[in-house]
C-alpha cells in the first residue's frame, strides 16, 4: 500500500497524513466475491473521498466523526490482480495486487497459530510454497510469546481493542512468507485453491492459550439466560472462567495498578469478550466466506467448562452470523486430538471431544475435522497439521463449494440392541468401513473402561453382548487407540451414544 502526499510547492512541506483505510486493507489482499465490496476508513470531516475500483468510481464525504464508507457492486472471483485508488484533495492511497475470492476467518488457540516452519511436513511442503492465489494476514496479538511474567509498560499500552492486534498487512504465500503462516490455514487454502481455482484469503485471529469466552461478545454472554451473572466483576477473580486463563492473566496484568481495563477487570488476551472486541468487531463490515476454528484445550481441564462448551460455542457462532448478516455462515471446527494424561491434564478429553461432536447437530452449517488419530502422547501441539487443514477443507468443499466429496470420517447415527448384539450405524462411511491398520477393531467398549469385541459389518459395527448396555463408547480415552476409518481412510469420531 502506498500513501502519497500531493504538493504543488517546489520546497519541502510536512503534511500529516489524514486519509486512512481500515487496518485490514493492504496490498496483496483478497476481497470477498459475490458480495458487495466495502471499503472504509478515516479522513478529514467534510472532505470528499474519491475511490476507484473495478472500472468504477465512487465519491463520498467524510462524516463529522472522521469516518467514510463506500460500497461497490459485488464481483465474481478473479485471479487477475487489480488496484484500488483512494484520493482526497491532498492525499492518495493505492492498494495493489488485489484478488477477488473467498475470505476465511481463522481463529482459536495455538494449534491454529502453529506455523508452517514447525509443521511435520515442512521440509517437503516448502518446495510447493509458491501459491499466488493464497493470501494471508497474521496480525500478532499483544502478549504473544510472553509467559508467566508481568507485562512491560509498552505491552500494557497495547491492551486496547484498537491496538491489541498489530495489523501488519497481507502477504502472498511464497517460499519466504510461508514460514510464519498458520499451517492449518495453509493446507486448508491450498486444498480449496487446487480444487476450485478461486483465490483464498486468510485472516488469522488465533490467540495461543485463549479460552472460548475470549472470542464471544461480552454482551452476548451477559444477556444469555444460562450465563447471565456469571460474567460480571473482575474476571481474574471469577471462578466461572477457566482457571488456566485466570492464572496467566494474573501473572501478566494482575499486579499492575495502571492496567487498562473496565468493570470486568484488566484487559488481556484471555479476558472474556476481549479478543472478540479487538478482532471480530472491526471486521464485521467486511464480507467473508466462513469461519475456521481450532480451540478447546483451555476449556477442557475442568468439568464445568466441558459441560458448557457446546452451548457457549453456539452462542458464539449465532452472534457471528448475526454480526455478518449471514444466517448460514459456515463454521468448520477441529475436534481435539489425543494426548495422554502423564504430562497434561487431559482426563476430560473423551467427554470434551464428544461435546464437540454433538455441536454438529446443535449448530447448523457446521463441520468437524476429526483428529484423534494424529495426536501426540506428551504434547498438546501435534505437528501434523496437514491432515487437519485438509480435513477442514473437505467440509468446505462438500458443504460450501458443493463438491461431491466425502466430508468426514464415520460419525455414529445410532446404536440398537438386536438379539444379543449391538448394531451401530454410521454416516459418511463412503464405500465401506475398515480399520486403519488392517488389524481387528480397537476402541469399542460397553462401560467406557474395558475393551469389547467389535466386528465390521456390511454397513456398521456389530458388538456381541450378553445383556443390553446403556451406552456404547468408542475411543473413550484421552489418547485414543481406535482404528475405525472409512474407505477414504478418514477416522471415525470418538463417541458415547445411548443404546436403543
Amino acid at each position: 500500500m502506498k500513501l502519497f502526499l500531493i504538493s504543488f510547492f517546489v520546497f519541502p512541506v510536512s503534511i500529516a497524513a489524514q486519509l486512512r483505510v481500515a487496518p485490514v486493507f493492504s496490498d496483496n489482499m483478497v476481497l470477498q466475491r459475490d458480495k458487495p465490496v466495502h471499503f472504509w476508513g478515516k479522513g478529514i470531516p467534510g472532505k470528499t473521498i474519491t475511490i476507484s475500483f473495478a472500472k468504477s468510481i465512487k465519491k463520498v464525504t467524510v462524516k463529522i466523526d472522521s469516518s467514510w464508507s463506500v460500497y461497490f457492486n459485488k464481483q465474481v472471483a478473479n485471479t487477475k490482480p487489480q488496484s484500488v485508488i483512494i484520493r482526497s484533495s491532498e492525499e492518495k492511497i493505492e492498494l495493489k495486487n488485489i484478488l477477488i475470492g473467498d475470505i476465511w476467518i481463522c481463529s482459536g488457540q495455538s494449534n491454529m497459530e502453529w506455523t508452517m516452519q514447525r509443521e511435520m511436513h515442512w521440509k517437503e511442503e516448502k518446495n510447493f510454497a509458491n501459491q499466488p492465489l493464497v493470501r494471508f494476514t497474521n496480525p500478532p496479538f499483544a502478549g504473544k510469546y510472553v509467559y508467566g511474567v508481568a507485562y512491560a509498560d509498552s505491552l500494557n499500552r497495547r491492551l486496547t481493542k484498537d491496538s491489541f492486534y498489530l495489523w501488519n498487512g497481507w502477504k502472498v504465500c511464497d517460499s519466504s512468507t510461508i514460514k510464519t503462516m498458520s499451517a492449518v490455514a495453509y493446507y486448508f487454502a491450498k486444498s480449496i485453491v487446487s480444487n476450485k481455482n478461486i483465490p483464498v484469503g486468510l485472516i488469522n485471529l488465533s490467540v495461543g492459550g485463549a479460552p472460548l469466552e475470549s472470542f464471544i461478545s461480552r454482551d452476548v454472554l451477559q444477556s444469555n439466560k444460562e450465563f447471565a451473572g456469571r460474567f460480571t466483576g473482575n474476571w481474574l477473580q471469577n471462578n466461572n472462567t477457566p482457571y488456566w486463563a485466570r492464572e496467566r492473566g494474573q501473572q501478566n496484568v494482575g499486579s499492575n495498578p495502571n492496567a487498562i481495563g473496565d468493570d470486568m477487570g484488566p484487559n488481556h488476551a484471555y479476558k472474556p469478550g476481549f479478543a472478540y472486541e479487538a478482532g471480530i468487531v472491526p471486521l464485521r463490515s467486511m464480507p467473508v466466506m466462513g469461519i475456521l476454528f481450532y480451540q478447546g484445550e483451555s476449556n477442557s481441564q475442568e468439568i464445568q467448562r466441558v459441560n458448557e462448551y457446546a452451548a457457549l460455542s453456539k452462542l458464539m457462532i449465532d452472534d457471528y452470523r448475526k454480526q455478518w448478516g449471514q444466517t448460514t455462515l459456515p463454521f468448520y471446527f477441529v475436534q481435539l486430538s489425543s494426548i495422554d494424561t502423564a504430562k497434561y491434564k487431559s482426563h476430560f478429553w473423551p467427554k470434551f471431544r464428544d461435546e464437540q461432536r454433538k455441536m454438529l447437530q446443535l449448530i447448523p452449517h457446521s463441520g468437524m475435522a476429526v483428529c484423534s488419530d494424529i495426536g501426540s502422547k506428551n504434547d498438546v501441539h501435534p505437528t501434523n497439521k496437514k491432515d487437519v487443514g485438509e480435513r477442514l477443507a473437505r467440509w468446505a468443499l462438500n458443504k460450501t463449494y458443493h463438491q461431491n466429496i466425502v466430508p468426514s470420517g464415520p460419525l455414529p447415527v445410532n446404536a440398537k440392541y438386536v438379539n444379543g448384539k449391538i448394531i451401530i450405524s454410521f454416516q459418511y462411511i463412503a464405500k465401506g468401513l475398515k480399520t486403519s491398520d488392517g488389524n481387528p477393531l480397537r476402541g469399542f467398549s460397553i462401560d467406557g473402561k474395558n475393551d469389547a469385541e467389535a466386528i465390521l459389518g456390511d454397513s456398521g459395527i456389530i458388538i456381541p453382548v450378553n445383556t443390553k448396555p446403556q451406552f456404547i463408547y468408542y475411543g473413550w480415552k484421552p489418547f485414543s487407540d481406535g482404528n475405525l476409518v472409512n474407505s477414504e481412510n478418514l477416522p471415525a469420531s470418538t463417541f458415547k451414544i445411548s443404546v436403543k
